[in-house]
């Protein structure tokens, strides 16, 4: 019978997860309000709004397993640090938004808005889980070994 060897510096899957659902929720965002009135589609900030409701459970599950996460480090606020990763993703994608025209950011990412207010629950655990490429995870995840 195998025994995971989980070390506190590193991510469970779930955890791993939980970052990607969390930054995937924060860049949406932020493409909503930078792309609310430019796209075609309907107010993309009301499609966020929908998708946020829609998939309240997941993101507030998502949000306590990166608690529990910041709590196992002996973090002192572990509020704090989810509030700070969340603000890090946002920032690096309105970075990149400031830095080109808005009708080409809104060319490459609103597209995202509709595509993730079509999901259900299980759909958006799943974009979550299939680790994005291109995205650095802020913590590795753990290796496991089995142990007789």
């Amino acid at each position: 019978m195998g025994i995971n060897v989980v070390h506190a510096a590193c991510y469970t899957q779930r955890e791993a997860e939980a970052e990607q659902g969390i930054r995937i929720h924060s860049e949406l965002m932020v493409i909503a309000l930078n792309c609310r009135h430019m796209a075609p589609q309907p107010d993309l900030y009301a499609q966020y709004q929908r998708l946020t409701a829609t998939n309240a459970a997941v993101f507030a599950g998502y949000e306590a397993d990166l608690l529990a996460f910041y709590t196992r480090m002996g973090e002192n606020s572990p509020e704090g640090e989810l509030h700070s990763l969340r603000t890090h993703f946002a920032n690096e994608l309105a970075t990149r938004a400031a830095r080109v025209r808005p009708d080409l950011f809104c060319g490459r990412y609103a597209a995202r808005i509709p595509r993730a207010a079509s999901f259900t629950q299980d759909q958006m655990r799943a974009w979550a889980s299939s680790l994005q490429t291109g995205y650095t995870l802020t913590h590795q995840v753990c290796k496991t070994s089995a142990k007789p």
